[in-house]
């Protein structure tokens, strides 16, 4: 895709996008206060779903008829809601809301690789291969191989983010195909209902109902994730998939890094290794790499100088 194939209305979702996405990170660090990992995503999960469902019966949005289309809408909301939320929230148990920001830009790597596998019009070159091997070097740099050789519960934390990713991208792939024939807000309401379905049960059984109300600092934390950094963030999502792409539209977690590794810092004081920083310098310009706008520029010979 071209930099002229990709117009202003995606970059500037994407932008919101990585601004509400940027805020779960903290949003999650709150609510794990006083809330389980099931208890705090299944919580998430059905307030997004009575969002989206509530916005399907107003706009009148038509459901698909095909069992395959719901079939589809299932598989995405295990992949892209149910797995990847735990893991995360049970990531961030053991690690920073920023680290868990920067690793979960590893999604954009993955999710490049992923498209080129099923997509013919996403194919991986030479120059996208070069951006993925830039991108999983970051990743290394990141984690950090004396951490992966000592492993302890910090590098769980820092692999059950990175498994996250990997589903992100798979489930980015599924859903390109839901995007073309379905309404963003009902792709959105049937995963997450998929999802609310399997996290839900689990979240009872295993941790059961809360003993008391949570503290309204966890209170507002909770609200967020559901109504605005899923509810709303996935109609925008859905949009994003639906005008750019798979592999484009997986570009948007590398601009959640930022803000969350911002917001990390000023709401709790955290502070990351170098090797956090250097690898995430690295993620980014293996994106840029496989991105291929900007080379260009970087390499456009200057005009020729007029004789005298």
């Amino acid at each position: 895709m071209t930099e002229r194939q990709v117009p202003a209305l995606v970059w500037a979702l994407m932008g919101l996008l990585a601004l509400i996405w940027g805020g779960s990170f903290p949003a999650n660090r709150l609510a794990l206060a006083e809330m389980g990992v099931l208890t705090t995503v299944a919580i998430r999960i059905c307030l997004g779903a009575t969002v989206m469902w509530s916005l399907v019966a107003l706009r009148g949005a038509p459901l698909p008829r095909r069992p395959g289309v719901w079939g589809r809408i299932a598989v995405t909301g295990l992949l892209n809601t149910a797995l990847p939320f735990s893991l995360i929230v049970w990531g961030q148990t053991r690690i920073d809301s920023g680290l868990a920001a920067i690793l979960n830009a590893s999604t954009a790597i993955f999710g490049v690789l992923v498209a080129a596998l099923v997509f013919r019009d996403e194919r991986l070159g030479a120059r996208r291969g070069t951006g993925v091997a830039l991108g999983f070097l970051g990743v290394a740099t990141v984690i950090g191989p004396a951490r992966l050789a000592a492993f302890d519960p910090t590098s769980a934390g820092q692999l059950a983010v990175l498994a996250a990713a990997m589903c992100y991208a798979v489930a980015g792939s599924i859903g390109r195909g839901i995007s073309r024939s379905t309404a963003p807000e009902v792709a959105a309401a049937g995963t997450l209902t998929a999802a609310a379905a399997v996290v839900l049960p689990l979240a009872l059984i295993v941790e059961g109902l809360p003993a008391r109300l949570p503290a309204p600092s966890v209170l507002g934390a909770l609200g967020y994730l559901g109504l605005v950094a899923t509810g709303a963030a996935y109609l925008v999502f859905f949009r994003i998939l639906r005008l750019a792409g798979a592999g484009t539209t997986s570009l948007v977690t590398l601009m959640v890094a930022p803000v969350g590794i911002l917001l990390g810092a000023l709401i709790f004081g955290e502070t990351l290794p170098l090797r956090a920083y250097g690898g995430f310098a690295l993620l980014a310009a293996g994106l840029i790499v496989i991105d291929g706008r900007f080379l260009p520029r970087l390499y456009r010979p200057l005009p020729p100088r007029p004789r005298i």
